[in-house]
């Protein structure tokens, strides 16, 4: 399997190569040169497989640079009952006649996004003692990306975490998972400013090649294709778990600000899972509904991106979304580049309106969307508590929000846990007048020491903050 930019840089790369690369030398993202066909024969063979064989299915269509052996067994150290606290690692729970929730959150930070970073660390580890070469990873997390990948890459051979965040913009719970560990390859970064200040200082340091190649910087946000690749797995999962016959369709809602958790669900359609629709779910930053509903993809400034109760999704330049233009353009990678690094840079926005291939995005992809409101995901939380006994965060309170809106008759509708309450607290003392239970290992959390640093939105500043704490450049 071969891997080429969405900006149409001629160079073809393996997995491995991507793995530890991020984004492509054009400023590109990588995709595979194609989707593997997964035929209905193979999802009937595939159904009742444990998580763990499932992912060496899936993964093993897209890389083909380590043994077959080593990437089972990489699957099988990932994806245990004792990590992710059940033996079927992404349960659904049925909330009503046609809705499922699948549980994503049973990780150790207790969000979706341990599914691919415990993954991510352990492919990390084994490509990096198979070349005996070190990686500075450098990220950006508006929550839940920066504790998760620090979690996973905690105490891993030859990988150091450069992980910036907004400052002030998570949540208590959040901060403190991060901030609190004292890792000496953990590097936390307050940044003055809102994620889409981090995401763009960490392009910015991907796109000098230079210094990329000489500090050897690597990516676990989502730009990342392993990680996305890692989530396709649990589309497949849930829709075992929420069908019978392999004839059967399904729509997922997912809650979405950067566009990777649901792009994970556009490659699982591409390769031929039965999805029926795909439900992105945004909050007042609806950046992403209103590229859907209009056609207009339209980024907004620092002042201009709202401080939510969802805040993870507190995102106004969704990284991902390039990649499902680019198909959505039919891989047409001179074009991809004019709107994200022309138009985008010159005026901020692209408008695919009066493009015939727009109306594509539904029929074709499957795409809807829609947003909700800090009262509405009050209100969605207190009604799910109290009819089905089940608390909700509050971006999966979006996902659940927006995926009533789109219910279709005899299609089951499963929506992706995004976290466990406990990492919102506030709000769900807002909306039920209690604390959210708190996973003893989690007890105190945000009374423990911090170490952070504090920084301008600068990445001059980060660069030599990593130079300073390399102790020479990884060569």
């Amino acid at each position: 399997m071969q891997y080429l930019s969405t900006r149409g840089h001629p160079e073809r790369k393996r997995f491995c190569a991507i793995l530890l690369e991020g984004l492509a030398p054009d400023g590109g993202l990588y995709l595979p040169e194609h989707y593997p066909q997964v035929s209905s024969e193979t999802l009937a063979r595939w159904r009742g497989l444990a998580y763990a064989d499932l992912a060496f299915e899936i993964l093993s269509l897209y890389i083909d640079d380590i043994p077959a052996a080593d990437l089972r067994a990489l699957c099988h150290k990932t994806y245990t009952a004792q990590v992710f606290g059940t033996a079927q690692i992404v349960p659904l729970k049925k909330l009503g006649d046609a809705i499922y929730l699948e549980a994503l959150s049973n990780g150790p930070t207790l969000a979706f996004k341990d599914m691919a970073m415990q993954l991510l660390g352990n492919l990390f580890e084994y490509e990096l003692a198979r070349r005996g070469e070190e990686l500075n990873i450098l990220g950006a997390t508006s929550g839940d990306t920066g504790s998760a990948a620090e979690y996973a890459m905690r105490g891993k051979k030859g990988v150091r975490v450069f992980m910036t965040s907004p400052a002030g913009r998570m949540s208590p719970f959040q901060q403190a998972q991060m901030f609190s560990l004292m890792d000496e390859n953990i590097h936390n970064i307050a940044v003055d400013g809102v994620f889409d200040d981090c995401q763009d200082m960490v392009k910015a340091v991907s796109n000098d090649l230079e210094f990329k190649r000489r500090y050897k910087i690597g990516t676990v946000n989502s730009i990342n294709w392993a990680r996305l690749l890692a989530q396709v797995v649990y589309y497949f999962a849930g829709y075992f778990q929420a069908t019978s016959k392999d004839s059967e369709k399904v729509s997922f809602a997912v809650p979405s600000g950067n566009f990777g958790n649901v792009c994970a669900g556009h490659v699982a359609r591409m390769m031929g899972l039965p999805i029926a629709q795909l439900v992105v779910a945004t909050n007042e930053n609806d950046v992403l509904d209103e590229f859907f509903r209009t056609g207009v993809y339209r980024v907004r400034g620092s002042a201009d991106t709202h401080e939510t109760s969802s805040p993870s999704m507190d995102i106004s330049k969704a990284s991902n979304f390039e990649r499902f233009v680019f198909d959505l353009l039919g891989r047409d990678g001179a074009q991809c580049k004019a709107l994200f690094e022309g138009a985008l840079g010159s005026s901020g926005q692209f408008d695919l309106s009066a493009d015939p291939r727009f109306a594509q995005a539904a029929t074709r992809y499957g795409f809807k969307s829609g947003n909700s409101t800090h009262s509405q995901r009050l209100q969605t939380i207190r009604c799910t508590f109290a009819e089905h006994g089940v608390l909700l965060d509050p971006h999966t309170a979006d996902g659940l929000k927006v995926a009533r809106e789109h219910l279709q008759p005899g299609v089951p509708m499963v929506v992706l846990e995004t976290a466990l309450p406990i990492k919102f607290a506030a709000t769900i003392v807002q909306a039920l007048g209690r604390e959210p239970e708190r996973p003893p290992q989690f007890a105190g959390i945000e009374a423990l020491p911090k170490r952070v640093l504090s920084m301008q939105a600068d990445a001059e500043a980060v660069k030599a903050y990593i130079a300073k704490n390399c102790p020479q450049p990884c060569m």
